[in-house]
């Protein structure tokens, strides 16, 4: 019999942010790697999935509707039953396992940050997840997590063993961010002159640093490109806007908030360069997809940004506004440095696949209901 893995996708029914991506695309790659495995995808609308991939689509695939519902009906109540309803072998969640499970449960925890930086995040946020992810830390059958930095975080404070905790790094789709022309049509569509603009991607919210970014533009000398910034307004998001008001910057500043999947490559690669000065990161998707996109990145020097950018990039301190807006000067005014961080960007970029950990993640399935066989054979 064939084993049965369900996977809780509910994150595709919120805000687009980076575990929306590590599911699609990991969850993608795992399933067309994994033909003697049975997947059952949980989320509110499954029809959205066949868009994004064909393995979603596949023989071995059932996609399941689960409702949109508030954490504690998700976790007490839809995982557990659709767990039973389905006799699944593994379910493998995001962040916090469900409760009561007949199954083995795995979990992905991308960061911890609101242990270490809770400043960043709602204090009901941070009260919750404290509980909720040590209990997931102590009962997963296995932890994934997406970057070393994660990792030692997740064994400091939870004291979870290394050997209990797999690194999957996150990837890039290079078909996707990639350089070149194409796209013009967008943008041209957004009011916006390739190579003219700067960009910065997350979610509007304190933790990624708008306001350090808005203030170190607003010192930028000479011909300076409008500065754009895509994301979602989150926790805090006013921030971004009084900021604007304050620095006089209403007529340079473009915030969009409605930027498709199919558009955000398009904004990538006809930036000028890229800057990311966030606080802390589990792992940042945004600087690899820039770099993939062969576009000069500037970062934070913090947490695990260092890991995905490392010499491909500028890094300064999140904090340091002097040093953010001579980064950016820097790049704007030499060429040839310039043109250097186009090269290694992408070159960097190319070291981070998605099969890779894919395969990790469906080598630890197979393991897992191998163990348990095992066990079962000796309890016999």
């Amino acid at each position: 019999m064939k084993t049965r893995v369900g996977i809780d996708f509910h994150v595709l029914d919120g805000k687009f942010q980076g575990s929306r991506t590590h599911v699609l695309e990991l969850f993608s790659r795992v399933i067309a790697q994994s033909p003697d495995i049975d997947f059952y995808l949980f989320l509110d609308k499954p029809e959205t999935l066949a868009n994004w991939s064909s393995a979603f689509s596949g023989a071995n695939v059932q996609c399941i509707k689960m409702p949109h519902a508030n954490p504690v009906k998700r976790l007490y109540w839809q995982l557990p039953r659709l767990a039973r309803q389905y006799r699944l072998d593994i379910l493998h969640t995001q962040y916090v396992l469900p409760w009561p499970l007949r199954c083995l449960g795995m979990v992905t925890i991308h960061d911890v940050l609101f242990e270490s930086h809770p400043e960043y995040f709602e204090r009901i946020f941070v009260l919750r997840s404290r509980v909720l992810m040590r209990l997931a830390a102590k009962h997963a059958a296995h932890l994934f997590t997406v970057s070393e930095f994660s990792r030692s975080e997740i064994v400091r404070l939870y004291g979870v063993s290394e050997s209990r905790i797999s690194v999957v790094l996150n990837g890039v789709d290079l078909s996707r961010f990639k350089p070149g022309t194409e796209g013009r049509q967008l943008l041209f569509a957004r009011g916006l002159v390739s190579g003219n603009y700067i960009l910065s991607v997350g979610r509007l919210e304190p933790r990624k640093n708008h306001r350090s970014l808005l203030e170190a533009y607003a010192l930028i000398k000479g011909d300076v490109p409008n500065l754009v910034l895509i994301g979602h307004r989150d926790f805090g998001f006013d921030v971004v806007f009084s900021t604007i008001a304050r620095l006089g910057l209403g007529d340079r500043v473009r915030v969009l908030e409605d930027v498709a999947d199919a558009e955000l490559p398009v904004l990538y690669r006809h930036a000028r360069l890229f800057v990311y000065p966030a606080f802390a990161e589990g792992f940042g998707m945004p600087p690899l997809e820039a770099m993939a996109a062969g576009i000069p990145v500037i970062a934070s020097n913090t947490t695990a940004i260092p890991e995905v950018v490392g010499e491909a990039g500028l890094l300064v301190a999140p904090d340091d506004i002097d040093g953010l807006a001579q980064a950016m000067q820097r790049l704007l005014n030499d060429p040839l440095e310039h043109a250097r961080l186009t090269l290694v960007a992408r070159e960097r970029a190319q070291l981070f696949n998605w099969d890779q950990p894919a395969h990790q993640v469906r080598e630890r399935y197979l393991l897992a209901i191998k163990d348990l066989e095992g066990t079962e054979v000796c309890a016999c």
